[in-house]
Protein backbone atom coordinates (compact mmCIF):
# COMPACT_ATOMS: atom_id res chain seq x y z
CA UNK A 1 0.00 0.00 0.00
CA UNK A 2 0.95 3.73 -0.78
CA UNK A 3 1.11 4.16 3.37
CA UNK A 4 3.44 1.76 3.74
CA UNK A 5 5.44 2.91 1.22
CA UNK A 6 5.53 5.87 3.24
CA UNK A 7 6.43 4.95 6.43
CA UNK A 8 9.61 2.93 4.80
CA UNK A 9 10.55 6.24 3.01
CA UNK A 10 10.12 7.90 6.37
CA UNK A 11 12.30 4.91 7.90
CA UNK A 12 14.87 5.51 5.86
CA UNK A 13 15.51 9.52 6.98
CA UNK A 14 15.12 8.56 10.67
CA UNK A 15 18.73 7.89 12.44
CA UNK A 16 20.14 4.30 12.89
CA UNK A 17 20.31 2.62 16.36
CA UNK A 18 24.13 2.53 17.31
CA UNK A 19 25.52 -0.21 19.47
CA UNK A 20 28.53 0.66 21.42
CA UNK A 21 27.98 -1.03 25.34
CA UNK A 22 27.13 -4.33 26.06
CA UNK A 23 24.94 -4.84 29.32
CA UNK A 24 26.48 -8.55 31.05
CA UNK A 25 23.95 -10.82 32.36
CA UNK A 26 25.95 -10.08 36.14
CA UNK A 27 24.96 -6.35 35.56
CA UNK A 28 21.57 -7.56 35.03
CA UNK A 29 20.91 -9.78 38.14
CA UNK A 30 22.84 -7.14 40.05
CA UNK A 31 19.86 -4.17 38.71
CA UNK A 32 17.00 -6.67 40.00
CA UNK A 33 14.98 -4.42 42.84
CA UNK A 34 13.17 -7.94 43.88
CA UNK A 35 12.93 -11.53 43.38
CA UNK A 36 9.55 -10.78 41.71
CA UNK A 37 10.92 -8.11 39.32
CA UNK A 38 13.38 -11.25 38.70
CA UNK A 39 11.17 -13.56 38.02
CA UNK A 40 8.98 -11.90 36.01
CA UNK A 41 11.55 -10.75 33.65
CA UNK A 42 12.91 -14.22 33.07
CA UNK A 43 9.35 -15.17 32.27
CA UNK A 44 8.72 -12.20 30.26
CA UNK A 45 11.00 -14.07 27.75
CA UNK A 46 8.59 -16.15 26.32
CA UNK A 47 5.24 -13.55 27.93
CA UNK A 48 5.90 -9.84 27.09
CA UNK A 49 3.40 -9.12 29.40
CA UNK A 50 5.65 -10.20 32.48
CA UNK A 51 8.41 -7.76 31.01
CA UNK A 52 5.76 -4.97 31.56
CA UNK A 53 4.93 -5.97 34.65
CA UNK A 54 8.59 -6.32 35.76
CA UNK A 55 8.39 -2.18 36.35
CA UNK A 56 7.91 -1.68 39.57
CA UNK A 57 7.19 -5.46 40.23
CA UNK A 58 3.85 -6.07 42.68
CA UNK A 59 2.09 -8.81 42.79
CA UNK A 60 -1.03 -7.96 41.21
CA UNK A 61 -4.40 -9.95 40.25
CA UNK A 62 -4.92 -9.62 35.84
CA UNK A 63 -8.83 -9.29 36.77
CA UNK A 64 -9.11 -6.36 34.69
CA UNK A 65 -7.13 -7.57 31.86
CA UNK A 66 -8.84 -11.18 31.85
CA UNK A 67 -12.59 -9.39 31.97
CA UNK A 68 -11.44 -7.37 28.60
CA UNK A 69 -9.97 -10.62 27.17
CA UNK A 70 -12.75 -12.46 27.89
CA UNK A 71 -15.04 -9.78 26.16
CA UNK A 72 -13.02 -9.55 23.13
CA UNK A 73 -12.66 -13.35 22.64
CA UNK A 74 -16.67 -13.55 22.06
CA UNK A 75 -16.69 -10.24 19.80
CA UNK A 76 -13.74 -11.85 17.78
CA UNK A 77 -16.35 -14.95 17.48
CA UNK A 78 -19.19 -12.70 16.16
CA UNK A 79 -17.16 -10.35 14.24
CA UNK A 80 -16.56 -10.77 10.49
CA UNK A 81 -14.93 -7.97 9.60
CA UNK A 82 -11.46 -6.75 10.97
CA UNK A 83 -12.06 -3.17 11.04
CA UNK A 84 -14.95 -3.63 13.00
CA UNK A 85 -13.02 -5.96 15.43
CA UNK A 86 -9.85 -3.30 15.92
CA UNK A 87 -12.54 -0.54 16.18
CA UNK A 88 -14.13 -2.78 19.48
CA UNK A 89 -10.98 -3.81 20.72
CA UNK A 90 -9.72 -0.01 20.53
CA UNK A 91 -13.06 0.94 22.48
CA UNK A 92 -13.15 -1.83 25.04
CA UNK A 93 -9.53 -1.21 25.52
CA UNK A 94 -10.26 2.77 26.91
CA UNK A 95 -13.73 1.47 28.85
CA UNK A 96 -11.93 -1.54 30.86
CA UNK A 97 -8.34 -0.04 31.18
CA UNK A 98 -7.32 3.02 30.16
CA UNK A 99 -9.11 5.75 32.45
CA UNK A 100 -6.91 8.41 33.50
CA UNK A 101 -3.74 9.87 31.22
CA UNK A 102 -1.30 9.93 33.76
CA UNK A 103 2.54 10.60 31.96
CA UNK A 104 5.09 7.76 34.38
CA UNK A 105 2.05 5.60 34.14
CA UNK A 106 3.58 1.98 34.76
CA UNK A 107 1.68 -1.06 33.05
CA UNK A 108 0.61 -1.99 36.49
CA UNK A 109 -0.61 1.25 36.96
CA UNK A 110 -2.96 0.92 34.02
CA UNK A 111 -3.88 -2.61 35.17
CA UNK A 112 -5.22 -1.44 38.76
CA UNK A 113 -6.31 1.96 38.54
CA UNK A 114 -6.67 2.62 34.90
CA UNK A 115 -4.04 5.56 34.64
CA UNK A 116 -1.73 4.81 31.31
CA UNK A 117 0.51 6.56 29.11
CA UNK A 118 1.48 6.38 25.61
CA UNK A 119 4.09 3.47 26.38
CA UNK A 120 2.14 1.59 28.78
CA UNK A 121 -1.25 2.16 26.68
CA UNK A 122 0.43 1.08 23.18
CA UNK A 123 2.08 -2.32 25.07
CA UNK A 124 -1.31 -3.36 25.92
CA UNK A 125 -3.36 -2.55 22.54
CA UNK A 126 0.34 -4.46 21.29
CA UNK A 127 -0.35 -7.31 22.86
CA UNK A 128 -4.25 -7.61 22.48
CA UNK A 129 -3.45 -7.39 18.17
CA UNK A 130 -0.51 -9.69 18.82
CA UNK A 131 -3.40 -12.30 20.51
CA UNK A 132 -5.59 -11.93 17.87
CA UNK A 133 -3.34 -12.57 14.70
CA UNK A 134 -2.85 -8.63 13.53
CA UNK A 135 -0.10 -7.30 11.48
CA UNK A 136 0.82 -4.45 13.30
CA UNK A 137 4.12 -1.99 14.14
CA UNK A 138 4.97 -0.03 17.00
CA UNK A 139 6.62 3.45 16.00
CA UNK A 140 8.87 5.32 18.82
CA UNK A 141 8.94 8.97 18.26
CA UNK A 142 11.17 11.57 20.14
CA UNK A 143 8.34 11.68 22.91
CA UNK A 144 5.83 9.26 21.54
CA UNK A 145 4.71 5.70 21.13
CA UNK A 146 2.03 4.59 18.66
CA UNK A 147 0.38 2.27 16.87
CA UNK A 148 -0.16 1.16 13.37
CA UNK A 149 -2.21 -1.84 11.87
CA UNK A 150 -1.72 -3.19 9.00
CA UNK A 151 -5.44 -4.39 6.96
CA UNK A 152 -5.39 -5.62 3.57
CA UNK A 153 -8.01 -2.70 2.60
CA UNK A 154 -6.42 -0.05 4.49
CA UNK A 155 -3.49 0.83 7.35
CA UNK A 156 -5.22 2.56 10.95
CA UNK A 157 -3.33 4.23 13.85
CA UNK A 158 -4.54 3.43 17.42
CA UNK A 159 -3.64 6.52 19.58
CA UNK A 160 -3.87 5.40 22.60
CA UNK A 161 -3.91 8.72 24.56
CA UNK A 162 -7.06 9.43 22.43
CA UNK A 163 -10.76 7.15 23.53
CA UNK A 164 -12.25 9.91 21.01
CA UNK A 165 -10.37 10.13 17.69
CA UNK A 166 -7.76 8.02 18.66
CA UNK A 167 -8.49 5.42 15.86
CA UNK A 168 -7.66 7.19 12.63
CA UNK A 169 -8.32 5.23 9.37
CA UNK A 170 -9.34 7.62 6.61
CA UNK A 171 -6.15 7.78 4.65
CA UNK A 172 -5.47 11.37 4.58
CA UNK A 173 -5.85 11.40 7.85
CA UNK A 174 -3.29 8.54 8.61
CA UNK A 175 -0.39 10.27 5.96
CA UNK A 176 -1.07 13.65 7.91
CA UNK A 177 -0.42 11.99 11.06
CA UNK A 178 2.58 10.61 10.68
CA UNK A 179 3.87 14.06 8.71
CA UNK A 180 3.44 15.38 12.29
CA UNK A 181 6.13 13.08 13.29
CA UNK A 182 8.14 12.80 10.18
CA UNK A 183 11.88 13.36 11.30
CA UNK A 184 14.27 15.57 10.06
CA UNK A 185 17.39 14.91 8.29
CA UNK A 186 20.80 15.55 10.88
CA UNK A 187 17.81 16.30 13.71
CA UNK A 188 18.87 15.22 17.05
CA UNK A 189 16.82 14.65 20.33
CA UNK A 190 16.17 17.98 22.10
CA UNK A 191 16.73 16.32 25.76
CA UNK A 192 17.57 12.90 27.08
CA UNK A 193 15.78 13.33 30.15
CA UNK A 194 12.44 14.17 28.95
CA UNK A 195 9.61 11.18 29.26
CA UNK A 196 7.99 9.57 26.17
CA UNK A 197 4.67 11.01 26.84
CA UNK A 198 5.28 14.25 27.91
CA UNK A 199 3.27 16.92 26.24
CA UNK A 200 5.20 19.60 28.12
CA UNK A 201 7.95 20.19 25.65
CA UNK A 202 7.86 22.77 22.90
CA UNK A 203 8.45 20.10 19.46
CA UNK A 204 10.92 21.19 17.54
CA UNK A 205 12.39 19.55 14.45
CA UNK A 206 11.55 15.50 15.11
CA UNK A 207 14.23 13.10 15.09
CA UNK A 208 13.39 9.94 15.76
CA UNK A 209 11.14 7.43 13.68
CA UNK A 210 11.60 3.60 14.48
CA UNK A 211 9.45 1.00 14.57
CA UNK A 212 10.26 -1.10 17.71
CA UNK A 213 8.68 -4.82 19.25
CA UNK A 214 7.04 -5.53 22.55
CA UNK A 215 10.45 -6.52 24.26
CA UNK A 216 12.28 -2.80 23.18
CA UNK A 217 8.91 -1.31 24.20
CA UNK A 218 9.33 -2.54 28.01
CA UNK A 219 12.83 -1.28 27.53
CA UNK A 220 11.07 2.11 26.48
CA UNK A 221 8.91 1.57 30.24
CA UNK A 222 12.20 0.78 32.43
CA UNK A 223 13.40 4.01 30.37
CA UNK A 224 10.71 5.99 31.24
CA UNK A 225 11.10 5.14 34.81
CA UNK A 226 14.37 5.95 35.20
CA UNK A 227 13.56 9.34 33.83
CA UNK A 228 11.74 9.65 37.06
CA UNK A 229 14.83 9.16 39.37
CA UNK A 230 17.14 11.20 37.03
CA UNK A 231 14.88 14.30 37.28
CA UNK A 232 14.60 13.32 40.91
CA UNK A 233 18.50 13.09 41.34
CA UNK A 234 18.44 9.37 42.17
CA UNK A 235 21.40 8.98 39.50
CA UNK A 236 22.15 5.78 40.66
CA UNK A 237 18.66 4.42 40.47
CA UNK A 238 18.07 5.51 37.23
CA UNK A 239 21.23 4.07 36.11
CA UNK A 240 19.53 0.68 37.69
CA UNK A 241 16.85 1.05 35.82
CA UNK A 242 18.55 1.81 32.72
CA UNK A 243 20.75 -0.84 32.66
CA UNK A 244 17.69 -3.26 31.92
CA UNK A 245 15.93 -0.89 29.32
CA UNK A 246 19.32 -0.51 27.36
CA UNK A 247 19.33 -5.13 27.64
CA UNK A 248 15.85 -4.82 26.19
CA UNK A 249 16.72 -1.96 23.95
CA UNK A 250 20.17 -0.43 22.56
CA UNK A 251 19.01 2.64 21.81
CA UNK A 252 21.01 5.35 21.51
CA UNK A 253 18.94 7.52 24.22
CA UNK A 254 19.00 4.91 26.82
CA UNK A 255 22.42 4.32 26.54
CA UNK A 256 23.02 8.07 26.32
CA UNK A 257 21.32 8.81 29.76
CA UNK A 258 22.46 5.43 31.27
CA UNK A 259 26.25 6.65 30.51
CA UNK A 260 24.95 10.08 32.30
CA UNK A 261 23.11 8.78 35.29
CA UNK A 262 26.57 6.49 35.85
CA UNK A 263 28.88 9.89 35.50
CA UNK A 264 26.36 11.85 38.09
CA UNK A 265 25.91 8.98 40.49
CA UNK A 266 29.61 8.37 40.91
CA UNK A 267 30.42 12.37 41.13
CA UNK A 268 27.20 11.99 43.78
CA UNK A 269 29.59 9.61 45.98
CA UNK A 270 32.55 11.41 45.73
CA UNK A 271 31.12 14.35 47.20
CA UNK A 272 29.79 12.74 49.84
CA UNK A 273 32.88 10.55 50.73
CA UNK A 274 34.56 14.60 50.89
Amino acid sequence: MILRLYIALILLISPRVLHSQDVSKQEIRAAFLSDLERDLWEKGVDEPFNLFQAVDAQKLERDLWEKLITELDAKKDRTRKDYNFIRALFQKSHKRLFKDYQQHATFNETLTTGKFDCVSGSAALGMLLSRYGYDFDIIETDYHVFIMVELEDRDIILESTLPVGGLISRSSDVKAYLDSYKPKEDAKLNSLNTRIGTTEIELGDNSIFRKVNLTQLAGLLYYNDAIFDFNSQKYESAAIQLTKAYSLYESDRILGLKELSEELASGKALLADN
